[in-house]
């Protein structure tokens, strides 16, 4: 199963490469892609190893609490829908950074937008590495397939897509990747539910009643995961992270782009909302059904968090059906380092060597794309390694949370106010995505995700990087860097006047509401 996905996605990347001449078809599948198709491949994109493996850990382990984790994913595509989808596609080419050079000063704006993305796309794929790693290693252990062979052979394969196919193969294999996990997670579920035959109550009655460590626990009780004094803190941040990080994420940016118009953006996440909605809901029969049905002891011997899901197929439907869930979720992991490589080496060509390095000047598009090429070889290289130096006992929606961190406090307070706000301008770009960036890495490094003291029977690769106690008390800064980087924006274009950003702020504002000389700007 997995050598099928793997020669079919092959199949789709070769045909893709030949269809990738210029450099709209590589960076924005040469904007033809329709609203349904962009809505299945954003669903793709967005419903990572995180959410498969690391949510449905999560509640497995931690009841109520991992639901409630998951909330903020479910909920995140309603502040794309109203704020950014529309003014995002009409204002833009290939990158965020395109928004906010549209009436700022080009190069500094584009250097740090290059910088977060960058940083942001690098926390989100060491995540979906260490879980390509951890599942494959454990699937194909007979064939003696170690965690760091299984991380490589991942990392190969993503940068194949990226630099044969480019936007349009990654697009198709997220498509695939989508359905295959849709239909997989809706037959799971449906195998759950007819475990406990089809009975709500009787299902809900065995999670009030989950064995866990020798004890009897109600998983439908909140407190396994966000304790006093600051869980409740602690998932107000998470879920401020998350909700106004998917605005931010660059991987998801860029798929507006891939489409024809505003109209077709919009209709794309209105498919992605009712896709990435109903995924999240199945989520807690995988979860819960994982705690009730193998119990939380068994998955910890078998593999760990990150397994329960797989687990669960295993137990439900025998070693085929495992097999066909762990090749959706090898799909899943392929699909998103993709998206990911793809809105990196977007980025760095189009952002940092063209326009800062090269000062705009027209280099021809074979030269950006051959950067592009050359940066996803150089992406993909530093993210097997970092992810092998962590090594599997990572539990990968930690990681995607600190992603949302950043991407909501660098990248969405600018791209909020320079569409909405008149007076914005070069420095209080330069000041939001420094501040935000400075202060999501910062507050990541000093909380309990980083800083703790283990004690001696804690495993070494578990241990926490830093031995000391956090001075930060949240796992997740959102709560506490967002405004940091919104204060940071305000406050940066208060310090100066920029007549010609807001001479072009009424331009900016009539584009992005209709559309008008959007197609001249990305007919390039």
């Amino acid at each position: 199963m997995f050598l099928g996905f793997i020669i079919l996605t092959l199949g789709i990347t070769a045909w893709a490469a030949r269809r990738s001449s210029g450099a709209s078809s590589y960076f924005a599948a040469g904007r033809n892609i329709t609203g349904w198709q962009n809505g299945i491949a954003v669903a793709g994109d967005y419903m990572s190893a995180a959410s498969f493996l690391g949510i449905a850990g999560i509640i497995a382990f931690q009841g109520y609490d991992g639901f409630m984790y998951s909330v903020g994913f479910l909920v995140a595509y309603l502040t794309v829908l109203l704020v950014v989808a529309e003014p995002l596609r009409n204002s833009g080419k290939y990158t965020m950074a395109d928004v906010l050079a549209f009436r700022l000063q080009p190069r500094p704006v584009r250097a740090l937008a290059s910088l977060s993305t960058l940083t942001v796309s690098t926390f989100y794929m060491i995540a979906q590495m260490v879980g390509a790693g951890t599942l494959v290693s454990l699937l194909l252990k007979d064939a003696h397939i170690s965690y760091n062979w299984a991380v490589t052979g991942v990392g190969i394969l993503m940068v194949a897509y990226v630099v044969f196919g480019g936007m349009l193969a990654t697009t198709w294999v997220q498509i695939v990747k989508a359905i295959l996990l849709i239909a997989g997670t809706i037959l799971l579920s449906v195998l759950v539910l007819g475990h406990f035959h089809y009975s709500f109550p009787e299902f809900f009655d065995a999670i009030t009643k989950v064995k866990s460590g020798g004890k009897t626990m109600n998983f439908l009780e909140p407190g396994l995961r966000y304790k006093p004094p600051y869980g409740a803190l602690d998932l107000i941040s998470l879920s401020l992270g998350l909700i106004f990080g998917t605005a931010g994420l660059p991987h998801i940016l860029v798929r507006f782009y891939t489409v024809p118009d505003a109209k077709t953006a919009r209709v794309s996440v209105v498919w992605a909302m009712f896709i990435i909605g109903g995924f999240y809901i199945m989520t807690t029969f995988l979860g819960f059904g994982a705690a009730t049905i193998v119990g939380s002891d068994f998955i910890k011997t078998h593999g760990g968090i990150n397994m329960s899901a797989p687990l669960l197929a295993q137990h439900l439907g025998g070693d085929i059906f495992f097999a066909f869930i762990s090749a959706i979720a090898f799909a899943t992991i392929l699909a998103v380092v993709a998206g990911l490589t793809i809105s990196a080496s977007t980025s760095f060509a189009h952002d940092f060597y063209s326009n800062v390095i090269h000062y705009g000047k027209d280099r021809g598009q074979n030269e950006e794309v051959l950067v592009a090429r050359i940066t996803a070889f150089v992406v993909g290289a530093v993210s097997i390694a970092i992810a092998i130096v962590l090594g599997p006992t990572f539990n990968v929606a930690f990681l995607v949370g600190l992603a949302f961190a950043v991407a909501a406090s660098a990248n969405l307070p600018v791209i909020v106010l320079s569409i909405f706000w008149k007076r914005f301008n070069t420095a209080g770009a330069m000041w939001g995505l420094g501040t935000g960036l400075v202060s999501s890495l910062a507050l990541i490094v000093i909380s309990p995700s980083i800083m703790g003291i283990d004690g001696p029977n804690v495993a070494a690769a578990a241990r926490h990087l830093i031995q000391a106690q956090p001075l930060f008390p949240l796992e997740n800064p959102g709560i506490l860097s967002i405004p940091i980087g919104f204060l940071g924006a305000w406050l940066g274009a208060l310090t100066s006047r920029e007549p010609e950003a807001e001479a072009k702020f009424t331009e900016m504002e009539v584009r992005s509401n209709t559309g008008l000389g959007a197609e001249k700007a990305t007919a390039h």
